[in-house]
């Protein structure tokens, strides 16, 4: 997912998609934990992600605080 994408997303859509990334980041922690992950790399990529989306919706905060 581009970050151009996550800022066209509302702000449900956000809160939606980052509760979903985080589930599916628990699932791939407790596969590694297990040793039956295959993409370790999916987890770096999760977290990635939900730190963008975490950076528009304080973005989004930030201005509706000023105005």
């Amino acid at each position: 997912m581009k970050f151009k994408e996550i800022q066209e997303m509302s702000s449900d859509e956000l809160t939606t998609k980052k509760r979903d990334l985080r589930q599916e980041s628990l699932h791939l922690r407790l596969q590694q934990q297990s040793g039956q992950l295959e993409q370790p790399s999916r987890l770096r990529l999760l977290r990635r992600q939900v730190a963008q989306l975490d950076t528009v919706l304080s973005q989004r905060a930030k201005k509706m605080e000023t105005k």
